[in-house]
């Protein structure tokens, strides 16, 4: 948002003698002492702790409040607010008044110059701690050895996401999109923008956010929540830069109302891919290629033509058939997918539990019958005979003309009666391994078994009864968790061998 206060909350010189020494991602609260999300306020250079661990960084700000007598404020009093402070990490900028993250800045662009600053100051840091390092290696005779621990190679701890703020429906996306190996690798193996144009080669690279707002690239961004979620450095990360360039492009999710989040992953898929097919930040899909020698000939196939990683990766492709019941007449399309959202068949909606009922229960493979099964289309959806010349009765049916390597299912969990709107509760039952999906194929016949074998590698559960809604990702894949589900996500077999990587 568009700050109003930083001309008079941004007092320090951008190279202020003020600031700690050190890296400023690892500076320590004043108060409490802790390293974990430092904030520097902007008004004094004091360096707090963020609202997810001890909240001092706030708590300076409202200690500074000076009680007015009167409504007008003087020049003195508002500098004197210490409202505007800035993350030491992702260098984003928060106004306390405001009570949301900036995006502009002054007119003499000081809190760019802080930003630079600090980035300077990390920088020199991380050189040397990179020099000290290699002076001890160099001094060591075990510098041509792994260092281990206890007889084993130290282990990447997992990483989790901070939640800006109903930020939840984001995070589960993420992490479930980290556990995809080979899609999260080629993120991982691009080169960072700045190493792409040559400016900073060597040194350590930063978020898109001090590049101005033109310049912002989610396909970078990606990158760096990636590489973040799986350095295993730290306990949690905070997607702020990420975020930020998702409220640039997906004016939909701008804010922290809650959010869908499988209406989240198709935006974040759809403009990833879109990115990646024009080239991101200006940079040509060829240049890409010839920087990146490090990228497998798989993945290099992926981004030429009009094919990505993500189509490549997520992409299958639906058959549908339309016969016309009063000539006969037959239409065919082909339509591209990314997932598949299923309806949960009408004879188990009311079932809200595996035991409330007798009789059989719902199961995945239920609502995958459903979606591809032939349907005469009802009064509403008359389908236009170019033969007939005008709309008739006619049937409908879905082929899976080719599967994706990763398979997403979508489980539509409200139905449409009418003008209402009702959650459908069933219990729906699925494999955590083994779901073939060969007889909904067009063609199985050309299509080996072991090709249509899918594991599952994730679940984002939807908890709640309205629109808006919690989602949580959870820590293990139980069958009770999809009673809520919204998304389930599997594998197609890799070449080679193949291992479920875990919940985060």
């Amino acid at each position: 948002m568009e700050c109003p206060h930083l001309s008079s909350s941004v007092c320090i010189a951008p190279d202020s003698a003020k600031f700690p020494n050190g890296s400023p991602s690892s500076w320590c609260c004043s108060v409490c002492r802790s390293n974990k999300s430092p904030w520097v306020c902007l008004t004094c250079s004091s360096v707090h702790c963020g609202r997810y661990v001890n909240g001092h960084a706030k708590k300076h700000y409202e200690d500074a409040q000076i009680p007015l007598t009167n409504h007008k404020k003087s020049e003195k009093q508002e500098k004197a607010q210490h409202t505007v402070c800035m993350d030491c990490s992702s260098y984003s900028t928060y106004c306390y008044r405001c009570d949301d993250f900036v995006v502009n800045d002054t007119k003499l662009g000081l809190v760019q110059k802080v930003r630079e600053h600090l980035q300077n100051l990390e920088n020199s840091a991380f050189t040397a701690d990179r020099h000290r390092k290699r002076k001890l290696l160099e001094n060591s005779s075990l510098n041509s050895k792994l260092l281990k621990v206890n007889g084993s190679t130290t282990a990447i701890c997992a990483t989790g996401l901070r939640n800006l703020g109903n930020t939840c429906f984001m995070n589960a996306i993420l992490q479930s999109l980290s556990n995809i190996e080979q899609f999260c690798c080629y993120f991982k193996e691009l080169p960072a923008v700045e190493l792409r144009n040559g400016k900073t080669a060597g040194r350590r690279t930063y978020h898109t956010r001090s590049q101005g707002d033109n310049n912002v690239s989610l396909v970078e961004e990606f990158r760096k929540t990636l590489c973040a979620l799986w350095q295993g450095s730290q306990t949690a990360f905070s997607p702020e830069s990420l975020f930020y360039v998702v409220w640039k492009i997906m004016p939909n999710f701008r804010g922290y109302q809650q959010q869908d989040a499988h209406e989240f992953m198709r935006y974040l898929l759809d403009h990833l891919h879109l990115e990646l097919q024009g080239g991101f930040n200006g940079i040509s899909r060829s240049s890409i290629l010839q920087e990146n020698s490090t990228l497998s000939a798989s993945n290099k196939c992926c981004i030429n033509g009009a094919s990505t990683v993500v189509t490549a990766i997520f992409g299958g492709i639906l058959q549908n058939e339309v016969n016309c019941l009063i000539c006969g007449t037959e239409s065919r399309k082909f339509d591209p997918f990314l997932d598949l959202s299923l309806d949960i068949p009408s004879q188990f909606r009311n079932k809200r539990s595996k035991n409330q009922e007798n009789g059989p229960v719902c199961s995945l493979r239920d609502c995958l019958r459903s979606f591809t099964d032939l349907e005469e289309l009802d009064e509403t959806e008359l389908y236009m005979c170019h033969k007939c010349k005008k709309k008739q009765k006619s049937t409908k049916k879905f082929w899976i003309q080719k599967l994706p390597k990763v398979l997403c299912l979508h489980l539509k969990r409200f139905h449409w009666t009418a003008y209402l709107r009702n959650k459908v509760d069933t219990y729906v039952e699925f494999p955590l391994r083994g779901l073939d999906m060969k007889c909904y194929l067009l063609e199985p016949e050309n299509s080996g078994p072991e090709n249509c074998l899918y594991d599952l590698a994730a679940v984002v559960v939807h908890h709640g009864s309205g629109q808006a809604e919690d989602l949580e990702f959870p820590g293990g894949l139980l069958a009770k968790d999809l009673v809520l589900s919204l998304l389930w996500l599997g594998f197609a077999p890799w070449p080679g061998s193949f291992v479920m990587p875990g919940a985060r």
